[in-house]
């Protein structure tokens, strides 16, 4: 894919290229998080809780240390 540009307008907004919106999936309504980089900015769109299920799925709590155990 090549670069996709798109201009800022009068009211601070940006519209996402067609191109990159399907590509990725995204949606109307969808939320985004802004990082600095550099002199950038990286755009992530900020995950659902339904995303996230299933994430530490055959983590190892052996050997974690919780709450109790600070100093």
């Amino acid at each position: 894919m090549t670069a996709a540009i798109a201009t800022l307008s009068a009211k601070f907004q940006i519209s996402i290229p067609k191109a990159v919106r399907e590509l990725n999936h995204w949606r109307a309504g969808q939320e985004f998080a802004f990082l600095p980089k550099g002199r950038g900015v990286l755009v992530m769109p900020v995950a659902e809780l339904d995303d996230l299920v299933g994430l530490a799925r055959g983590a190892k709590t052996q050997g974690v240390r919780d709450r109790k155990e600070r100093f």
